[in-house]
């Protein structure tokens, strides 16, 4: 008798009497999953229609060049914000990698490579000193990160002196910006490279599901035998990395560092996360999500100022998305979340009908 009442549970499945629910699930939360990107679309129509130079070669190369450091720095926050944590440290490592390559290469000597190598090293102990500090002693990574920022950024103006190091070896920019792929910089197809590199771990790798699991539930993945500390300090690790790796682009892409550059890039490196995860993937932190969100901001203000607004449209642009995406990725993440609990409630109900039935059949 056991072992008939066991059978039914599998029939509530894709054949089963709770079958047609998902499609129906599935088909209200594609018109939310892709309206980023129609409204990008509309965006990109309105302003073609209104300035001939907006569809340009030179300015849809600009538009997507110009904003690969940014770009990077969002990919790497992603990946801390996939776990629950926020970096608030991640633009002025920015700033210390750029400026170690200017001062290595340019003040020392060095050669380029090594001095990118370094740079890119120190990117990652910051972020091991982040994860460790967060997770040994429990402390709140805003907290933690927002310390490490303003210790980094006098960092930066002690060893720079306050002054702009220019001249850094041409070869640099040879490699991240001078050349080109089908007309637009290189360093944009590095940042692409790496938005399908954490497309694919967060996706399709056990690791990636874990980091996932850890963001919605610590003490539950704590319960399910998830390593949450070393997630949690692995993933500033990344993060500490790839925002150095974004610092070496930005060395390049300029030739020279400022301390005075990096702290600009905080606030729309979070804009772009926040208002990605409203796209694609609803309430989820996603790569993709994340190229789409800045490259539509990238089109409006760009669009904005070749029909005459002046530059502080961006910030502007960027404060606002902030702000919205924030509400909107609340919202949509309760509203899946009573889906989930609902198709969680059916999928009960289904069950229980068919062992009810299956019962009724064996007493029979």
């Amino acid at each position: 008798m056991t072992t008939t009442t066991t059978r039914p549970a599998p029939a509530a499945g894709p054949s089963g009497p709770a079958a047609a629910e998902p499609p129906k699930l599935k088909s209200r939360k594609e018109p939310e999953r892709f309206a980023l990107l129609g409204v990008w679309a509309i965006v990109i129509i309105i302003f073609s229609l209104t300035t001939d130079r907006f569809l340009t070669e030179g300015n849809i190369s600009s538009m997507l060049g110009s904003q690969t450091v940014l770009l990077i720095l969002a990919l790497g926050l992603l990946i801390p914000l996939r776990v629950g944590d926020y970096d608030l440290s991640v633009a002025a490592t920015l700033g210390i990698s750029a400026m170690l390559v200017a001062i290595l290469n340019v003040n020392e000597g060095w050669n380029i490579v090594p001095a990118c190598i370094v740079a890119i090293l120190a990117g990652a102990v910051i972020g091991a000193v982040n994860g460790a500090i967060v997770v040994k002693f429990d402390i709140d990574p805003f907290i933690v990160t927002l310390g490490m920022s303003t210790l980094l950024q006098g960092v930066l103006f002690w060893i720079s002196d306050s002054a702009t190091i220019s001249g850094i070896d041409v070869g640099l920019s040879d490699a991240v910006l001078t050349n080109t792929v089908l007309s637009i910089p290189v360093n944009f197809w590095y940042a692409v490279v790496l938005c399908a590199a954490l497309w694919y771990v967060f996706d399709y790798t056990p690791g990636g599901q874990r980091l996932l699991f850890v963001g919605q539930s610590k003490d539950m993945a704590r319960l399910n035998g998830i390593g949450v500390g070393r997630a949690r300090f692995l993933a500033l690790v990344a993060s500490g990395t790839i925002a150095a790796l974004a610092g070496v682009v930005l060395a390049g892409t300029t030739g020279s560092a400022d301390p005075n550059s990096s702290a600009s890039f905080l606030l729309p490196a979070f804009a772009a996360c926040f208002l990605g995860s409203t796209t694609l993937k609803i309430g989820r932190f996603n790569p993709w999500g994340t190229f789409i969100a800045l490259y539509f901001i990238v089109t409006g203000t760009t669009g904005l100022q070749l029909l005459g607004a002046q530059n502080y449209v961006q910030q502007l642009f960027y404060g606002a998305a902030l702000i919205i995406a924030v509400i909107l990725s609340k919202i949509l993440r309760q509203r899946n979340d009573r889906r989930l609990q609902n198709d969680a409630r059916q999928a009960a109900l289904a069950t229980a009908a068919a062992e009810t039935t299956q019962n009724t059949k064996d007493n029979a």
